[in-house]
This record gives structure tokens, sequence and C-alpha cells, in this order.
């Protein structure tokens, strides 16, 4: 048998609005949720690869977790399930924001304590339509990534990261990952230590770690760290449409840059990233305009 855990949440708690962020498009092949409720996500932890499914059972958490890193899976498991996070430390100063946070009362903020896990992702998902870094994702880590242990359904487990450094130049292009990302990438495997060293750090520091490697910025490490750090005030900025959705929630504006969206974020300094993920919640969104993005598939230049 799989060794288990119990866990009581100590307040609301929503499965799909925690952990939904780690998901990178509906065919990622560590994240599954199944007909039953259950979540199942596989990790390349301290201890080696593992598999955990999640589900939620009469106000409490069951847990099971199989392979190297299974306990260290179950161990951090608040953790990943918002624990360490603190919802009353946001305060709703526009009405938008406190009709959200009641109408989603389950919302905390996930904390992996994986650091690479997410900003490999991340640097994939620079500058493209968010499909294309979701099958560029797929693509290498179902070509690289190994079978996660357990019954998971058809899952992977990430590459680790000498495995990552080995893609060949031409299996980045057939991914549609241009010469800039992938070199992005290579970097950070090249120090992945001192990249999980970045954990144990606050999201200040483990994000100014991450912007010394070369093609990692502040958009790529913000969405780091709000996965790996639960980091309630990492909001993200040089996004293409977020300061859009945050000008026109907030004040109507949908043309707003990024200096007009930190202005109308400065209430919520601290919760920065709540506040955003709250007005996305909300479904208040400009109405669509043509694309100012265009797909380019490079693996068929």
């Amino acid at each position: 048998m799989p060794p288990t855990r119990t866990w009581t949440p100590p307040t609301p708690l929503s499965l799909t609005l925690t952990l939904t962020p780690l998901r990178r498009g509906p065919a990622d092949p560590t994240f599954r949720v199944t007909p039953d409720g259950s979540f199942w996500r596989t990790a390349r932890t301290p201890e080696g690869p593992g598999t955990l499914r999640i589900a939620a059972r009469a106000g409490e958490i069951e847990a099971e977790a199989w392979g190297p890193g299974a306990t260290w899976l179950l161990e951090t498991l608040p953790a990943l399930l918002g624990a360490e996070d603190d919802p009353d430390a946001f305060t709703p100063r526009h009405r938008l924001l406190a009709l959200t946070r009641h109408r989603r009362p389950g919302l905390r903020l996930t904390r992996t304590g994986l650091v690479l896990e997410s900003l490999i992702p991340s640097v994939l998902e620079q500058k493209v339509t968010t499909d294309e870094a979701y099958r560029a994702w797929r693509l290498l880590v179902t070509g690289y990534g190994e079978p996660a242990p357990g019954p998971a359904p058809g899952m992977r487990v990430t590459p680790d990261a000498r495995t990552w450094a080995l893609i060949p130049s031409w299996e980045w292009h057939r991914a549609g990952v241009d010469d800039k990302r992938a070199s992005a990438i290579l970097r950070a495997v090249r120090v992945a230590r001192r990249v999980e060293e970045a954990a144990d750090m606050t999201p200040e520091a483990a994000r100014a770690r991450l912007e010394l490697i070369p093609g990692v910025g502040p958009w790529t490490s913000a969405e780091t760290v709000q996965r790996s750090h639960g980091a309630p005030d990492a909001v993200t900025t040089g996004d293409l449409h977020l300061p859009g959705v945050v000008g026109y929630a907030l004040a109507g504006d949908r043309d707003a840059d990024d200096a007009a969206m930190l202005e109308l974020l400065a209430p919520y300094a601290g919760q920065r990233h709540r506040a955003t993920r709250l007005i996305l919640l909300s479904g208040r969104i400009p109405p669509r305009r043509s694309p100012k993005m265009y797909r380019v598939d490079i693996g068929r230049l």
C-alpha cells in the first residue's frame, strides 16, 4: 500500500482554485484531474520522482503518494494546499474584489517548494501564445521525462537537470522553442542546485537570484515564485494582457500599462498577486480585440 495522509484544512479550501496554477494546459503530462474529482500531480522532489493524488472528502483532504519522492510530497502537502498562506492579510478596497473573495472563499496560494519545475515552463511562456507554450511543455516532458511512479493516468515526471541539458537543439526547434528561450532554460539547469536553493529564500531574494540567469527577467521570476513560494505580492509585470485586465476591472481603463496597473494595485501592497488572482477570477475582463500576438510555428520553418 502507498503511504497516505489525511489533513483537515483550517478554513474552506478549493482544490481547483488552489492547484490550477500548477497546470500547464489541459494535456499537461504532470497534472491530471480524473472523473472522480481526484487531483494528480507529479514532481521531481529532493528525494526523487513522485506522484501525488489528492481528493477532498467531507471537509478533509485525503492524499496518497508513490515513488522515491512520496514521503516528501506528503510532508509538504499542507504547504501545497496553502496552509502557509494568509488570506486574511488581504483587505479588499474595491467592491469587485470584495464580491469575488466572498464568492471564492476556497482560494489559497499554493507553495510547491520546488523552483525549477515552475521556472522552466515560465520561460517557455515568454512572449508566445499560451497554446504554443503548453504544446512545447507537453512535447518536451512527454519526450524526455520519465513515467510517473504508481498508477498515475498516463503521466510523466519532468526531466532532471542533466536530461534537460542534453535535449538536442532540433528537439527544441521541433517543440516550437526558439533559441533565446532554449538558451535561458539551459543556463538555468546548469545551475539547478543554486536555483533550487532559492526555495528557502524569501520571494524577493529568490527573484533576485533567478534574475541573475540571462534570459530570466521580472516577468519570469514573478510567475515562478507565485507557485514555488506562494508569494502573495509577486505581481507579474511585462505581461501583454494583465495591465489591461487590471485597469479595466478597477478603473475601466483597458489600455492601462504596467505603471498604471501598479498604481491601481498600490493599496494592496504585500498582496498584489492575490489581488490580480481575484480580478482574473471575477470574470470582469475587457471585450476582446483582434490579437496582438500571432502564433508562429518555428518547427515548420
